[in-house]
């Protein structure tokens, strides 16, 4: 069975296919810019990555160009889209009704169309996606593999926010959490390197990339994560704050008379490390610029509410046997791993950080001192490959 990935966002669309006989993904890429100029497809097999530059209005066109070239006599892996058995999409979220995957039809994306509110940032570029396949691919199966179906196992004194009851009733306003595949993924694995059943351990996994999000992990399941109804709320990332008082929001919006949408906009987009030090927010960019001291300062809170999260998460669970690091800045940078895990020997947390600093570029790697009663690692995310999984299982 051979199922085509997709991660659609509202203005790209990311692609692997994998061929689930061997669980080898035979081509990859992603479409960037769409409608916005200067668009172009990055694509990937064969051991060569080629760049491809082409004007591309909307998904349909996204998707016709990446078939396209999975099905060219050069660079191609297949005859025709008809070895395509199955389309696997990342849904974030369209309500608590839907957290196992699901198949998509027609009149089941009608139904997302009515619950973008949920994930507003994130759901018109996979309706956008789904869409595509339906109409370039009518017989293939598409199936949703939501982001939030990691954390169906929190429990309401956890997932309800301490507003009128009304509104979880009407509105279904509640911790939804997302990054589910990427977290489910690495707790799969650690239960493997600690060489339990995953029934049997207790871990906090820290998924940190641009966006970013920990999560506690009970007996193999989610317990608590630090998004929420959005994954606004939570530690501080890249672009987006974290964690606020809500009354912040009045107060901007009546100090410059911005409308509720456009202080969450700047929330979303202008916050986190770029808001703090008003220069730069990807990691490699702060690290560079250490001696700058607004650049400084938004490492260090950055790093503070991470490590303040993952002690709250130890707390809760009463001990962890492992603390996980995956995604981008959690995979790729030791300083930061360092600096969350510095002085948590109490708790009986101590990484070596020879190992730390020389951990090879996408290995699974132990960074943990030999006398740390806690295992630290290092695991590279497949969130693709769990999409894939979930839906070669539904379509069979």
């Amino acid at each position: 069975m051979k199922i085509l990935v997709i991660n659609a966002g509202s203005s790209s669309l990311k692609f692997q296919f994998i061929n689930m006989e061997n669980k080898e993904v035979i081509a990859k890429g992603i479409v960037e810019r769409i409608n916005e100029g200067k668009s172009f497809l990055r694509y990937k097999a064969h051991g060569t990555e080629s760049i491809f530059d082409k004007d591309i209005k909307n998904h349909t066109e996204a998707l016709e160009i990446v078939l396209e070239k999975l099905t060219d006599e050069t660079i191609g892996v297949i005859a025709s889209t008809d070895e395509i058995d199955a389309f696997g999409h990342r849904v974030v979220n369209v309500g608590d009704q839907y957290f196992d995957p699901i198949l998509v039809d027609k009149d089941m994306l009608d139904m997302f169309r009515t619950k973008t509110d949920f994930a507003p940032l994130h759901m018109p570029g996979s309706i956008a996606g789904i869409d595509a396949c339906l109409e370039i691919c009518p017989k293939t199966p598409n199936v949703a593999v939501f982001d939030i179906g990691f954390h169906k196992t929190i429990e309401p004194k956890v997932y309800r926010y301490g507003l009128p009851k009304r509104y979880y009733d009407e509105y279904r306003i509640r911790r939804y959490g997302a990054h589910g595949t990427s977290h489910y993924f690495v707790t799969q694995e650690c239960a493997k390197l600690l060489g339990k059943d995953v029934n049997d351990i207790n871990i906090v996994t820290c998924h940190i990339g641009s966006g970013a999000s920990i999560t506690a992990v009970k007996n193999g399941k989610s317990f608590d994560t630090s998004m929420g109804f959005t994954p606004l709320e939570g530690i501080m990332m890249n672009t987006r704050s974290g964690d606020i008082d809500p009354a912040i929001i009045e107060f901007i919006c009546n100090k410059e008379n911005k409308t509720v949408s456009e202080v969450i906009k700047m929330l979303n987009k202008e916050s986190g490390l770029i808001g703090a030090n008003g220069k730069v927010s990807d990691m490699r960019d702060i690290l560079a610029n250490m001696d700058d001291e607004d650049v400084k300062l938004s490492y260090d809170m950055y790093t503070y509410r991470i490590k303040k999260y993952i002690c709250g998460y130890i707390g809760v669970l009463g001990g962890v046997d492992a603390i996980v690091f995956t995604a981008g800045v959690g995979e790729h940078t030791p300083e930061m791993r360092r600096d969350v895990t510095e002085g948590l020997e109490f708790m009986g947390i101590k990484i070596d950080n020879e190992l730390n600093f020389g951990a090879k570029r996408g290995a699974v790697t132990e960074i943990s001192d030999k006398d740390s009663k806690v295992k630290v690692f290092i695991i590279p995310t497949d969130e693709e490959m769990v999409i894939a999984e979930e839906t070669a299982k539904l379509v069979k």
